[in-house]
């Protein structure tokens, strides 16, 4: 049992796991596959970014082995990739992609923690370095997307002991200021400015506004679930690796 990796497409996994394998890590690295590996895969030099998910694959399906640093020991959190197309949820592709859809209920069913990938809504993007407004779904629909985030893990997560909400590319939110926020939430294994509550909170209040009833609604009614809220955004490293060290702080010992 492990780790479930997991969001819509065009939320920046793939981005953000390249960056959480670089080298230039702190305190979590992937140890499998290695960077270069994983570069090669997901990266196209010609162009200069990550390579787009062929949606014409139902799923994508990955594993990755990360190592977190901790000051007790070290802990491996065994990671499953998978990347969903937004019709998944459609009645009409769980009929015409049963065996996908076998493989994402058993893969949800058994994994302790989850790691959802959320992108910004459109409302609170910020406006010109050639950053295209209609490339982010609308607020309505963005609350819409995660009500089906939400029976997914009621019924079909109950192993989950940790879910982990990352709101990822927020470098791209009005008003941010990126190294402001990494510097007040980083992790250090003392004297860290916040604790892991502190941060959820200010995360919670500050970030995940419209999703606060229902984020409520996962805390009260699925028994054993614990809810952290993040940002995270590939310019920041320590912003992304900081879901993965609250995960290996808390997921038991037996990852």
């Amino acid at each position: 049992m492990g780790v479930i990796y997991i969001g819509d497409r065009n939320t920046g996994k793939t981005s953000l796991v390249l960056e959480l394998a670089h080298p230039s890590s702190q305190f979590v690295k992937v140890t499998d596959p290695l960077y270069n590996q994983l570069k090669a895969l997901l990266y196209n030099d010609q162009e200069g970014k990550t390579m787009a998910t062929d949606a014409s694959q139902a799923t994508y399906d990955r594993q990755l082995e990360i190592e977190v640093t901790l000051p007790s020991r070290p802990k491996n959190i065994y990671t499953e990739w998978i990347d969903t197309p937004g019709e998944i949820w459609r009645s009409t592709w769980k009929n015409d992609n049963p065996d996908e859809w076998r493989k994402f209920l058993k893969t949800a069913h058994s994994s302790q923690g989850v790691c959802l990938i959320l992108s910004p809504y459109r409302e609170i993007i910020r406006q010109g370095d050639g950053i295209i407004q209609e490339d982010f779904i609308t607020r309505k629909q963005w609350i819409q997307r995660f009500e089906r985030w939400v029976k997914f893990f009621r019924q079909d997560c109950r192993q989950a002991k940790h879910l982990v909400l990352c709101l990822n590319k927020a470098d791209l939110i009005r008003g941010i200021d990126l190294k402001e926020e990494a510097r007040k939430l980083a992790y250090h294994p003392v004297d860290a400015e916040m604790n892991w509550m502190q941060r959820n909170d200010y995360v919670f209040k500050r970030f995940f506004g419209p999703l606060q009833s229902h984020i409520a609604e996962l805390n009260q009614y699925t028994s054993g679930l614990s809810v952290r809220c993040f940002i995270t955004s590939i310019y920041s490293r320590e912003l992304v690796e900081l879901p993965w060290i609250y995960l290996g702080t808390y997921l038991s010992s037996n990852q």
